[in-house]
């Protein structure tokens, strides 16, 4: 049995003590669990999820009819929430899900990653960018994502500045450069039938209420405000739909699931 997550997590150890640029990372604020993707599918092979943002500013939804612009409906007055999660005792900051077994199915060669590495790099390279690629998302400054600045100093709404890729490219050089014992990677060699071959059982850690995970809720504000706009005052009002998940996670929230390839089942206790 491989426990993929694990092995994921403890990569991003070693990568997080090779690695200078990364080396303010602290692994143990930082969950690592998985998700199901298809191969063959469109979509991320992984993803980093902030668990430090503050709650928003209050607001409300609004609709307005097409033709004329004016209200027809709004929601209750709202804030947008981060739920906590501690594994424990200790606070979890970051979050990054793997989508497998898409992730496992990455190659080097005709991938938009191939331009920034030498011709004939290991194919499985590609899964060691999407790590790094991950963990360079985490905020030196302790915010959420981190922040990327174009060169007239204003700050660039995307997730990615124009550095971004050959930076990550960079720093998989920087952590193979630095001699890990391969063994700490060995595991990204394989795709996903590999795996399965050689370990058996593909295992990740999961949340027990899975698919879903802890993500950013919408809360109504428990007193609405009676002051509203002109244009607003009058205008049928919406009830914000109830949270689903709770607000505070902790190691009881966890769960193991096999993943096959073509689903996933979760393992008894």
């Amino acid at each position: 049995m491989l426990n993929y997550t694990e092995q994921l997590w403890r990569l991003m150890n070693d990568i997080v003590s090779c690695v200078p640029k990364l080396s303010f990372i602290d692994p143990q604020e930082i969950f690592v669990f998985g998700r199901f993707g298809r191969r063959g599918a469109d979509g991320a092979f992984a993803t980093c999820h902030s668990l430090n943002l503050p709650n928003s500013e209050p607001g409300y939804y609004f609709w307005r009819d097409r033709a004329t612009g004016s209200l027809t409906r709004r929601s209750e007055w709202f804030v947008t929430k981060t739920p906590e999660l501690r594994i424990e005792g200790q606070r979890i900051k970051y979050m990054i899900s793997f989508v497998l077994p898409r992730f496992c199915e990455q190659a080097l060669p005709k991938s938009r990653k191939a331009g920034f590495y030498a011709p004939g790099a290991e194919p499985w390279i590609a899964k060691l960018d999407t790590v790094i690629h991950e963990l360079y998302h985490i905020d030196p400054e302790d915010a959420g994502l981190r922040k990327f600045i174009a060169a007239d100093g204003t700050r660039l709404e995307k997730s990615h500045g124009p550095d971004f890729y050959p930076q990550v490219a960079e720093m998989v050089r920087s952590y193979l450069a630095s001699a890990p014992d391969p063994a700490r990677y060995e595991f990204l060699k394989y795709d996903f039938a590999g795996l399965r071959a050689r370990y058996g059982t593909v295992v990740c850690t999961t949340f027990r209420n899975f698919p879903s995970f802890p993500q950013r809720y919408v809360e109504p504000l428990p007193e609405q405000p009676l002051a509203l706009e002109p244009n607003v005052a009058g205008v049928p009002v919406e009830p914000i739909r109830r949270k689903a998940q709770p607000p505070l996670y902790t190691e009881r929230d966890i769960a193991f699931r096999e993943f096959t390839g073509d689903g996933t089942r979760r393992l008894s206790a």
